[in-house]
């Protein structure tokens, strides 16, 4: 008998992706602990919500960045320092909060003086462009390993949530998508790029601009949002998903490079759709916002593009769990792609796959 359950947990296991352990081990155990009112929002959003005063909720966020698995061993420790304070602040845009400050903490092999001298510069600058505080931290030996918290703060029942999608809602991307996946992947040897064109498409991956003051624009403006970090699509189906609620993308209209643009059309899409890092954000709006969202467009010179509509409150899903029908993508021809083809863009980065 015991033999069975060791059998099974161990296939459950490896059955598990990042998001499904969340749900299992600890979005369950968080709910179990009940309600608590100064917790307006708790696991399943880029931050949580929590009601400090009647004047603003504070948004709380935490991202780890492991070497070898977010960014590549032996990473320049500059634009590194600039990167993982960057990818919280888009946890913040993504609510439309404003930052207020942030803890570091950071493990590492030894103690490399020239190397902390040019990350904590790099850490700082942007957290100066942005008015964010560094208010405390840890630090050990291991591993190199570096974790943020990010405090910010946005009214009450403003916060753009993942789950407030409504039918009707036209789709948005900000500024373009896809170049941190091409630069990843001539990285990698996937493909090949020119020295201009991986100069061109690299500033991506390694300096992300956090769309801090278009998410607090967006606030009375847009339904929800969602920064994409893991792949357009994939990150989109998480909106879709909570807020119960099905789409329909036009996929050639993702905003992408001039680079990217100049590959071919499989390229093009696998990168716009499924690429990780860009830190853009995807949010929905009621169709009559448009022209606001356009003056909005002008107002931060920041492109905001329409790729899709919110169809219709209906979810179903497969024998295996996964979102069925949900998000039907259609070509520059407005021809819905073959489902065999559709669930291959569907796939986003998950760390346990």
């Amino acid at each position: 008998m015991s033999a069975t359950k060791k059998s099974s947990s161990a296939n459950t296991s490896k059955a598990m992706g990042e998001f499904d352990l969340i749900e299992h081990f600890f979005k369950e155990g968080a709910a179990k602990q009940g309600q608590d009112e100064s917790v307006s929002l708790g696991i399943g959003d880029d931050c949580a919500l929590l009601n400090i005063s009647r004047n603003n909720h504070l948004a709380i966020s935490t991202d780890m960045l492991v070497e070898g698995r977010h960014f590549l061993v032996g990473a320049d420790p500059h634009w590194l320092g600039r990167k993982c304070l960057a990818v919280n602040l888009s946890d913040l845009a993504a609510m439309g909060a404003k930052p207020v400050g942030f803890t570091l903490a950071i493990a590492m092999p030894s103690v490399n003086a020239q190397w902390l001298a040019e990350f904590s510069k790099g850490l700082f600058e942007i957290a100066q462009e942005f008015n964010c505080r560094l208010i405390g931290g840890d630090t050990t030996a291991g591993p190199l390993t570096i974790s943020i918290t990010i405090f910010g703060e946005v009214p009450p029942s403003k916060a753009l949530r993942r789950n407030q999608a409504q039918v009707g809602d036209d789709i948005w991307v900000s500024h373009q998508v896809g170049d941190a996946r091409l630069a990843l992947g001539a990285m990698r040897h996937e493909w090949s790029l020119t020295e201009s064109e991986m100069k061109s498409v690299s500033q991506r991956m390694h300096n992300p601009s956090p769309r801090v003051e278009l998410g607090q624009a967006l606030l009375d403006v847009a339904h929800s949002a969602i920064d994409v970090s893991d792949g357009l699509l994939g990150d989109l189906t998480h909106i879709l998903s909570q807020s119960n609620v099905c789409a329909e993308v036009a996929i050639d209209e993702v905003p992408a490079s001039d680079v990217l643009k100049s590959k071919s059309i499989e390229l093009r899409r696998l990168c716009t759709l499924m690429g990780g890092d860009d830190y853009e954000l995807c949010f929905t709006a009621p169709a009559e916002n448009a022209e606001q969202i356009e003056k909005i467009s002008i107002q931060l010179d920041i492109r905001l593009t329409r790729i899709g509509k919110i169809t219709s409150s209906k979810t179903t899903r497969d024998t295996s769990g996964n979102l069925a029908g949900v998000l039907r993508l259609l070509d520059q021809e407005g021809h819905e792609l073959p489902p065999e083809l559709s669930s291959q863009y569907l796939k986003s980065f998950d760390h346990f796959k």
